[in-house]
């Protein structure tokens, strides 16, 4: 019978390798806070490529049931909700859906700068604004299998009434309505500011709740676009906790902002008027 010594000591050997290769330490993910480097989903967007494989986003097909059927007692409930949302046209909630529907930065990151009590600026805070402008893609992103499947008509279109976005309204009549895609980013950006700042968190979920109701207030959604865009926006954030980049992007940002609360920088926008304009 052959000497099992010389195949021990190579499979002592094999494992000792192995064991060595496993305590190797990986080199830290640094995320990049610059444009040209993460790249735009199409030229020219303004809006940067996601943290998220396309392949990897949530399935919203799969995911969400059919838009409510013309008849249904759903229906009726979007349509209920739509009309009386009529009553804010004119006001200062009507202002600020208004405000809401803008996606593009500086802009969109004053949308959570109260909710927040911190500017989210690239010059601020680079890596917070980053967070914000990268899932705005991936969660954004995540509703069109449904939204192309279905192709729901959106209310201004359906009642021929106005929205409250009339330059967008052109390239909204094309877009469907099911599920919302700013309900969907908003929620995302909701509950990630609530990673950075879990202290504001009811703040943050509030003003994320908010932001979804303007696309309704709008005219550009029903209330059940809506409702389903925040279900989009929960899975794409789910996808985002095994994203290395995602989460060392969210551990500067969360040093970032305590940086900002220590030298006791807060939010720079009117938030009495914010608060004032959510209370209709």
């Amino acid at each position: 019978m052959p000497s099992l010594t010389p195949c021990l000591r190579a499979a002592a050997l094999a494992a000792a390798l192995a064991t060595a290769a496993c305590a190797t330490p990986t080199a830290p993910v640094v995320p990049s806070v610059s444009p040209e480097q993460i790249g735009e989903v199409r030229a020219g967007s303004g809006v940067l490529n996601g943290y998220l494989d396309r392949k990897a986003l949530p399935n919203a097909r799969a995911l969400l049931p059919p838009p409510p059927a013309d008849g249904s007692p759903m229906a009726a409930a979007d349509l209920a909700a739509y009309r009386a949302s009529r009553a804010l046209r004119d006001t200062p909630r009507w202002a600020l859906a208004t405000r809401d529907a803008e996606l593009r930065f500086p802009a969109a990151g004053r949308t959570f700068s109260c909710a927040l009590d911190a500017p989210i600026t690239a010059e601020a805070a680079p890596h917070l604004n980053t967070l914000l402008r990268r899932t705005l893609a991936d969660a954004g992103l995540s509703t069109y299998t449904a939204k192309d499947h279905y192709n729901r008509v959106r209310p201004f279109v359906a009642l021929k009434e106005p929205s409250c976005s009339a330059a967008e309204e052109p390239r909204l009549v094309k877009d469907g309505s099911y599920p919302s895609g700013h309900a969907a980013l908003g929620w995302a950006w909701g509950l990630v500011l609530a990673s950075v700042a879990p202290e504001r968190a009811d703040a943050l979920m509030q003003r994320a709740y908010a932001f979804g109701q303007s696309r309704m207030i709008c005219g550009v959604h029903w209330q059940s676009d809506v409702d389903a865009g925040r279900t989009m926006g929960a899975a794409t954030f789910a996808r985002l906790q095994s994203d290395p980049t995602y989460t060392a992007q969210l551990a500067l940002a969360r040093g970032e902002l305590a940086a900002l609360r220590a030298k006791g920088t807060r939010s720079p926008e009117d938030c009495a008027a914010e608060a004032a304009a959510l209370k209709y």
